[in-house]
């Protein structure tokens, strides 16, 4: 489409759009509303503020993050002719820029200055390559991106840590400015103002309004129409029944759809920053419902949502009261002594550790161990080290020995800034300039019901596992009075990584492979931390196999051969193995331990704050 085409088409959308007038008394019941919604947001946010210190983003403390970028200023200021290259390097880019422009308001082709990358999904709107002006906005802002991040990751001297930090926060920084972000400077925004007249802004401050109102003077973004679930209706609703609980756990047994059954249970251990339903959110994708089609008698633990009666619960209690209490409960009621195990993520964690623990104790009730995208060396742990060093730990800490746990927005609003144009700008635009409701989607309802974290078992966690790294030294964490050795696990053991995982880097996780002592089968699918993972066959995604496990994770990919389908019967025909032969079906409640209620159980129902 030409400019002239382009203008023509906007000009008839604006006669377009006076035809349809807003009615005056619906507007003014929306402002009435605005005003009184406004006025009690403000006197709740200004009575809580009494006493309260400076506020936190996510796990970390915008405070104890100016030493990092005061260590940059200093090192630029200390290497002026660096610091001037970068600014002319910047000034010569956007003199291609002006021409390349020029260019364009001529009517004559021109190649861009700088490319949008393929996956940003923030200038998809036509406007932005059709329109000179847009086009020349979005690469003026990809330009002093590119510069203002280069200049940050060039500076020599600082350590690795600082680096990564400031690039980080560099990041954040510069997502939030990006142009498609405000009214005046995006396309798709603009025209839906003019089209609706501005009733899209409107009804934009009304959603912005209600998330204020529901995170309490704190912005909680929807991200989903939370009213389009519930839980054992249209999400986590595979058929089974609560069979044993404790304090930190409920141990969902699931109900057969096969005749027979592997003699070994299964056992899945998720974590406990997000809640089980992950691996059952809709039939189609529940991998619980698919292992139970495939003659697994499916036991997952359900973790409880803490509060401050349990802020002294330890990484030692989590395996006590949910691993090892897990094991006990599934032996009373199949009769089996011998499972079959999966840890997802930090679940994986805590059953490698446990593997260690029972190693020690000469315990070889776990045959075998699958781990989804777990890490045991933290060596390398991706962005999450980022709010990893003692000044943010130590901030951290006086935070959650307030309340005796850290709060669910906490660990919410840390794990979308490690995707923000995704998880947080696409939303700000979608919800508040837009004003539309967000789409239904099981994901991301599953995503806002993040859970807290007792006190005391977080900071052990964060510390002994990201911070010091001493899960993989042999004796670098005791549990129980046992010093863990990873490299007594003799237990078989499939790993399951993917390959764009931001939360825990398969080549983080496959350090793993040269630690345990049994076999090991590692297989990397595509897609990220959940998206690899919830893949069934007929997914979207494939994986990579390869037979042998190099030191090296880069040979280990360079050897590997890629397999255009999910990973999931694989790891069906691996575990099968450990199977122990078929049985006839077992039914909750059959053995020695009483039904207590249907699936999912109480305790995924508790919601924490946002």
């Amino acid at each position: 489409m030409s400019e002239r085409e382009s203008a023509r088409t906007t000009n008839t959308a604006n006669m377009n759009a006076g035809a349809d007038t807003p009615d005056p008394a619906q507007v003014a019941q929306h402002w009435t509303a605005i005003a009184e919604k406004s006025q009690r947001l403000v006197s709740e946010f200004l009575a809580r503020q009494h006493g309260v210190g400076g506020e936190s983003v996510g796990m970390s403390n915008p405070m104890a993050i100016g030493a990092a970028f005061f260590e940059m200023t200093a090192r630029l200021m200390a290497d002026p002719a660096r610091l001037m290259q970068a600014q002319v390097t910047l000034w010569n880019d956007y003199l291609k820029l002006w021409q390349h422009t020029t260019e364009r308001l001529l009517g004559r082709p021109a190649a861009p200055v700088v490319d949008t990358p393929g996956d940003d999904r923030r200038f998809r709107d036509p406007a932005w390559n059709d329109n000179a002006v847009f086009d020349y906005i979005k690469q003026s802002y990809l330009l002093a991106a590119r510069s203002v991040q280069g200049a940050v990751k060039d500076i020599d001297g600082l350590d690795e840590r600082t680096a990564r930090k400031l690039d980080f926060y560099t990041r954040q920084f510069v997502d939030a400015m990006a142009p498609s972000n405000f009214v005046l400077t995006n396309p798709e925004v603009l025209r839906a103002t003019i089209e609706s007249r501005g009733e899209n802004l409107l009804n934009g401050l009304q959603n912005l309004l209600g998330d204020l109102e529901r995170g309490k003077g704190q912005l909680a973004i929807s991200m989903t129409d939370m009213t389009a679930f519930k839980l054992g209706e249209n999400v986590a609703a595979t058929p089974g029944k609560v069979v044993f609980q404790n304090d930190l756990i409920q141990l969902i047994q699931y109900t057969p759809t096969t005749e027979t059954v592997q003699r070994r249970p299964l056992l899945i251990i998720p974590p406990w920053i997000n809640k089980f339903y992950i691996l059952d959110l809709r039939p189609r994708n529940s991998f619980i419902r698919w292992a139970v089609s495939q003659g697994h008698t499916v036991f997952v633990v359900s973790w409880v949502n803490p509060d401050e009666r349990l802020a002294a619960k330890s990484f030692e209690d989590y395996m006590r009261g949910g691993t090892l209490a897990a094991l006990d409960a599934i032996q009373k009621a199949t009769g089996e002594r011998e499972i079959n195990a999966i840890g997802y993520c930090l679940g994986g964690t805590l059953l490698s550790a446990t593997l260690a623990y029972m190693a020690a104790k000469r315990d070889a009730r776990i045959k075998s161990a699958t781990f989804f995208v777990t890490m045991v060396d933290f060596a390398e742990a991706g962005e999450l080290s980022v709010f990893i060093d003692e000044e943010q730990l130590k901030s951290l800490e006086e935070r959650m020995n307030k309340k005796g746990y850290l709060e669910a927005r906490d660990m919410h609003t840390t794990f979308n800034m490690l995707r923000a144009n995704d998880l947080i700008w696409s939303f700000v635009v979608n919800n508040y300039l837009l004003g539309k409701s967000p789409f239904p989607f099981d994901l991301l309802y599953w995503n806002s019901d993040s859970t807290r974290m007792p006190a005391a078992m977080h900071s052990f966690y964060l510390r002994k596992m990201y911070q010091q790294n001493l899960l993989v030294q042999p004796g670098g964490i005791t549990l129980d009075g046992v010093p863990l050795d990873l490299r007594k696990i003799k237990t078989p053991a499939f790993l399951l990584s993917t390959r764009e995982d931001h939360i825990a880097p398969w080549r983080s996780t496959y350090a793993a492979t040269q630690l345990y002592s049994g076999p090991v089968k590692f297989v990397l699918a595509a897609s990220g931390h959940i998206a690899g993972v919830v893949n069934p066959p007929g997914g979207k995604y494939g994986h990579w196999e390869n037979e042998t496990n190099p030191p090296s994770a880069n040979d280990w990919l360079a050897g590997a051969t890629q397999k255009p389908d999910s990973w999931w019967p694989l790891w069906h025909e691996w575990v099968s193995q450990y199977s122990g032969g078929d049985v006839p079906a077992r039914q909750p409640g059959d053995g020695r331990l009483p039904v207590l209620e249907d699936a999912p159980g109480s305790y995924v129902t508790v919601r924490a704050e946002h």
